[in-house]
């Protein structure tokens, strides 16, 4: 008799219900924190006292090492908490089941309702004994290449788990590390093209918007921005506190421009180009607010930077508006997500006439035309542009 015949004449054993539906039942599902709260409460369905879960697991975001999902008795869902970079410096992580787990550990399991003296010590096991928990274990689950993400389970039954709810979880583990591998990187793709390329250009990737040429026209206000002297800096500077410098002046410029709805595209070198497509209403009167936005970050920069004896940063934003095709261009092998057309040009232009005019935001009539709203714009004059045949009238704001 085969293991399979044996199993057939055993009959089903416990949670197999549960294993059956991780495998077959999750496909339409897009969140791992939502399919996790699910499993909980199906594995209480089927008899498995699970009064509280966490699945931790890697995701190295830009920003966040990981994520952290909390289920308890009663949610629908699990409740997602980011993990930062320097958390294994911590207090709640150092000597915690994830720092021995991540360290080599295969099992941990807690008799919480013995002594506390007898037990491993740690802040998280006071937390669950004083929510009435009696038992907790704890599992490394392996996605690719063994990198090791981590499941708990935890229990106020009487007497914890038994041997069977344990053998019932085991058996889940392995199952629920495929299906959250999918899940993870299906996350890690969309971040890493919202990283690189932007949220709404990410979006069109993923909905298939990868061969060369294609693409949409964007009627948009168009923002480029450049940082003045920057080829003296670098040339004087040392790697690393140009870096610095780069890092924090795109921090006083992009999160304002993120705020109020705007799209970074592209930085080149020490310039960003940014567009604020006119399907929002408010998109014009938001890129002036996020204008203003960013010259109080760069306000505050600067004199962050004067009190370490660095001289302050100036920058030139030029602003147009028009249409411009919004899409894939490169080779066959290399492409990047970006925009081109005439307004781009422009608005290129514009901002390198920001040191001739001696005002560090120019925007155009075309934009100033559609601003609404108590914006202070001063009209500056005409002037000819490199490459377009007539001359353009340019205002400036000081935001």
């Amino acid at each position: 008799m085969t293991a399979t015949d044996a199993h057939l004449v055993a009959g089903p054993r416990l949670g197999d219900e549960v294993v059956d539906w991780l495998t077959n039942g999750t496909r339409d599902e897009r969140f791992i924190d939502n399919i996790f709260g699910q499993m909980c409460n199906r594995l209480q369905r089927a008899g498995i006292p699970v009064k509280r879960a966490s699945l931790h697991v890697q995701i190295n975001h830009p920003q966040w090492l990981g994520a952290r999902m909390l289920w308890s008795d009663g949610m629908q869902g699990a409740d997602i908490a980011r993990v930062d970079y320097d958390v294994r410096e911590r207090s709640e992580y150092i000597g915690s089941p994830a720092s021995e787990i991540h360290e080599g550990v295969d099992e941990i399991r807690e008799n919480l309702a013995r002594d506390p003296e007898l037990g491993r010590r740690h802040a998280i096991y006071d937390e669950m004994r004083a929510q009435g928990l009696t038992d907790y274990v704890a599992w490394p689950m392996y996605h690719t290449l063994g990198k090791r993400h981590i499941v708990t389970f935890a229990t106020d039954r009487r007497g914890g788990f038994d041997q069977a709810h344990i053998d019932a979880l085991l058996r889940l583990v392995p199952v629920l590390a495929l299906v959250s591998e999918i899940r993870v990187k299906n996350r890690l793709a969309r971040t890493l093209l919202e990283t690189y390329v932007g949220p709404h250009a990410g979006e069109m990737v993923l909905a298939g918007a990868t061969r060369r040429g294609s693409g949409t026209t964007v009627r948009a206000a168009i923002m480029i921005c450049d940082l003045r002297d920057f080829t003296r800096i670098s040339d004087n500077w040392p790697r690393d506190d140009v870096i610095d410098l780069l890092n924090s002046y795109f921090d006083a410029m992009v999160e304002p421009i993120t705020q109020h709805g705007g799209e970074i595209l592209k930085f080149i070198g020490d310039g960003l180009l940014a567009i604020f497509p006119l399907t929002e209403p408010a998109a014009c009167a938001n890129l002036l607010h996020a204008v203003s936005g960013a010259r109080k970050a760069m306000t505050e920069l600067n004199a962050r930077n004067g009190e370490t004896g660095r001289a302050p940063l100036n920058y030139g934003i030029g602003v147009h508006v028009g249409d411009v095709m919004y899409g894939n261009i490169g080779s066959r092998t290399r492409l990047d997500f970006t925009v081109i057309g005439p307004a781009v040009n422009m608005a290129s232009r514009m901002e390198a006439l920001t040191k001739q005019v001696g005002r560090p935001v120019l925007l155009s009539r075309d934009f100033a035309e559609l601003v609404e709203g108590p914006f202070a714009l001063e009209r500056v004059g005409e002037f000819p542009v490199r490459g377009f045949n007539d001359p353009i009238e340019l205002f400036s704001f000081d935001g």
